[in-house]
């Protein structure tokens, strides 16, 4: 059985007390008495352990129970019985004790003390076994099933996008190149071409310049625009070279797409996706969410409880900044209409402002990009960022440009090839309908959810720049 299961059918039924169970798992503890030998079992099935009592008269107690050092796997076969220690209903009396794997107490580098989150980074591939990443990845795990429920409930189809991409959806040109040409000497460009010198990606294993993908929107919409409802939930990458908490050169992204749905449509349909979510990981993840509220970030489960209970607000960009510039604060970035709002003005928004979640609508095209639909009098576009207490930006999204000229006119203004977007446009060009969508960092809301401060904290091995070992 696994514990979790041992657990909750010893705090819920005392028919558990006399059943007899096989666990398998990994030692947390052990301290030895005359008579006894008590260990500490997880599974990582929960957070919790199972204490386990191992005579000495068992066989080859030496040869195994002794052996039985922090972090060995053992199989262990017993009898449940009541527990008459503290916050605990019922423990293991052993009657076969097999040691599966060895573990080494001198170089094994989890020990009893706590570790750094920055040290338990060096060794990614053992930091699940601890209380935290146990608990995040618990979490993880469930807040992946939640995203598809909540699709799947409101007759979404799940699409799987390409990872490598011919275009740039964000515009950013922060890419990681993908190749078969030798790196070394590859293929130029002849002088009869006009670009002479340059790569020769004709010569490429695609024909074209190819990366790896920074978003699934561009191929969602085509989706929806024949199936209506579609959503993509896959790893994208981008090539930035930063080192601040916030920021992973491959992450995963959920990008719902929706045909017939204007931009306020959109909003309403964020709102119930956060709230579902949330609702969802305080449901079925309460002894996880205990840890990180009484280990990681204290009162962190009042917070997601008001978040999801709040009515959410929504401002344009231009109410926004006007609230700003009321404020008499001093920001480190200046505010001013026609500049992105910086973190620091999103949580003065939700945490100062107004005190609840906020919605902020209609943002200078100048700051959005190419494919965000264009308001009358085209100095702003269908775009809204949610913002939430504690964090600022969560989602982002907009109403698409469904209208051919627009968006050829768009193209133009931005210097960008419309031959290359031939099936992007066609989607405009063969029976166009008003679309929206918008996108949801799947680590960042773990980080929101978690309370964890580092967003390398939220992946099981993170990849940031000079971090590729495991």
């Amino acid at each position: 059985m696994r514990i979790k299961e041992i657990l909750a059918s010893g705090r819920s039924e005392t028919e558990a007390i006399g059943t007899k169970v096989v666990v398998q798992g990994w030692v947390r503890t052990r301290r030895d008495s005359k008579e006894f030998s008590f260990l500490e079992v997880n599974d990582g099935s929960c957070l919790a352990n199972l204490q386990v009592i191992a005579e000495r008269g068992l066989a080859e107690f030496e040869a195994n129970v002794l052996e039985a050092h922090t972090g060995s796997a053992v199989r262990i076969g017993g009898l449940l019985t009541e527990s008459p220690g503290k916050g605990q209903s019922v423990e293991l009396r052993a009657e076969t004790f097999e040691l599966v794997g060895r573990c080494d107490p001198d170089t094994y580098p989890l020990q009893k003390k706590r570790h750094s989150n920055e040290f338990l980074r060096t060794i990614a591939h053992l930091r699940p076994r601890t209380n935290t990443f146990g608990a995040v990845f618990r979490v993880r795990s469930a807040l992946s099933f939640a995203i598809h429920q909540f699709f799947n409930e409101r007759g979404f189809l799940y699409l799987h996008t390409p990872i490598i991409a011919g275009q740039d959806c964000e515009g950013a040109g922060e890419l990681f190149r993908v190749t078969t040409l030798p790196l070394e000497s590859p293929p130029r460009m002849a002088a009869a071409t006009g670009a002479a010198g340059a790569v020769d990606y004709t010569q490429d294993f695609f024909g074209t310049e190819t990366h790896l993908t920074v978003s699934g929107q561009l191929q969602a919409e085509p989706f929806a625009c024949a199936m209506t409802d579609v959503y993509t939930f896959g790893p994208t990458f981008r090539a930035e070279n930063s080192n601040t908490p916030r920021h992973l050169a491959e992450f995963w992204m959920v990008e719902p797409e929706m045909a017939f749905c204007d931009l306020q449509q959109d909003a309403s349909l964020a709102e119930d996706f956060l709230r579902y979510l949330i609702r969802h990981v305080l449901k079925h993840c309460e002894e996880d969410m205990a840890f990180f509220d009484k280990w990681i970030a204290n009162g962190i489960i009042e917070s997601l409880q008001k978040v999801a209970d709040a009515a959410f607000e929504r401002i344009t960009y231009t109410e926004a900044v006007a609230a700003l510039e009321r404020s008499g604060k001093q920001f480190e970035f200046p505010v001013a209409w026609g500049a992105d709002l910086q973190t620091e003005h999103e949580r003065y928004l939700t945490d100062d402002y107004i005190g609840r979640p906020v919605f902020v609508t209609n943002y200078p095209k100048e700051i959005k990009a190419f494919y965000m639909r264009l308001d009358e009098g085209e100095r702003t576009v269908a775009a809204m960022d949610l913002l939430v207490p504690r964090l600022g930006e969560i989602i982002g999204g907009s109403q698409r440009e469904e209208r051919e000229d627009v968006l050829l006119r768009r193209l133009a203004e931005l210097q960008m090839e419309a031959d290359k977007l031939w099936w992007y446009l066609d989607i405009r060009r063969f029976g166009s309908v008003p679309h929206a969508g918008f996108g949801l960092g799947f680590e960042r809301m773990l980080m929101y959810l978690t309370g964890v401060s580092n967003i390398r904290d939220s992946i099981p091995f993170p990849r940031t720049p000079g971090n590729a070992e495991f």
